[in-house]
């Protein structure tokens, strides 16, 4: 039987707060460490994209989010940075929630160093690329991009 070609799913959430979005560096993860990203993770299998992402904002953030408040604001196909890479497709699907409770907050201090406010126009030099250009095109309303093809 032909094998098909798989695809990494990863899920991220916009929280923004007026003119700012919420950043995390990583740290000590073996990818892009030293870079800004979002709250972010990959499934677990047998989980729904919006109760990945409720589940990986409460373990990497502290928040609760119900995944009924999460809206789709974006869907990128991506080539992987890292020449070589043997994960080197993968689909993220960017949710913003209407809204959540608790203060964002680092709860996987081994992974993460840094976790702030910043403001869109001024974002840091050392944010991950599609990351960026998500962002950017969040902020435009343009729900589908592609990054390094």
């Amino acid at each position: 039987m032909k094998q098909h070609f798989k695809i990494i799913p990863a899920v991220y959430v916009v929280l923004r707060k007026g003119d700012k979005v919420l950043l995390s560096r990583r740290f000590n993860t073996g990818y892009a460490d030293g870079q800004y990203s979002m709250i972010a993770g990959h499934l677990n299998g047998n989980e729904k994209l919006r109760e990945a992402m409720a589940r990986e904002a409460q373990e990497e953030a502290g928040i609760n989010i119900d995944p009924s408040d999460l809206t789709l604001v974006h869907t990128m196909h991506l080539k992987s940075e890292i020449p070589g890479s043997s994960d080197d497709e993968r689909i993220a699907f960017y949710f913003e929630p209407s809204h959540y409770t608790g203060k964002p907050r680092i709860m996987e201090p081994d992974k993460c160093d840094d976790m702030r406010w910043f403001k869109f126009d001024s974002l840091p030099e050392t944010i991950i690329n599609h990351v960026k250009q998500a962002l950017d095109k969040i902020y435009q309303n343009i729900d589908y991009s592609e990054f390094g093809w």
